[in-house]
């Protein structure tokens, strides 16, 4: 199993780079071509919403992107570092004990961007985890990949 880590400041000019970064590592993994457009467009609004979080929420520590070529399988996965944020998020998602994590305050300021994100991203990937708690949130995508097809 290979994993490239990407960190980067929470600014926005830096979500394309990790567009292109994981365009290249799908490629590389063996993503059907079909399938990279929609790799793109969920990495970037993944790593949108996590910029968006770190900047209203004033965290100066990096987003972080990691990309894991598995046996039969792609997995990207975003992380933001902000306590408790996307909580509500991903309870309309329909992740377990998501309202668990986190105080109800945090459910009256649900942000309406944070879950018209989401669904973007669940309208690209199939198979979506979301997970938030005290120590930040997560986003993993998973995608088919055949290596072998990568190379030939």
């Amino acid at each position: 199993m290979a994993t490239v880590e990407l960190l980067f400041s929470a600014q926005p000019e830096h979500v394309r780079t990790a567009r292109l970064v994981a365009a290249a590592v799908a490629r590389r993994a063996g993503v059907d071509e079909a399938v990279l457009d929609e790799v793109r467009l969920a990495v970037g609004e993944a790593c949108s919403r996590a910029v968006g979080l770190h900047r209203s929420n004033g965290v100066t520590t990096p987003v972080r992107v990691a990309l894991t070529e598995e046996e039969k399988s792609f997995t990207i996965e975003v992380g933001d570092e902000v306590p408790g944020a996307g909580v509500a998020a991903a309870d309309a998602a329909g992740v377990p004990g998501a309202r668990d994590a986190a105080p109800a305050e945090d459910f009256d300021d649900a942000d309406g961007e944070d879950e018209m994100g989401l669904a973007v991203i669940r309208g690209l990937v199939d198979d979506v985890e979301v997970s938030a708690g005290e120590e930040g949130g997560t986003i993993r995508m998973r995608w088919p990949a055949n290596p072998d097809a990568a190379f030939s």
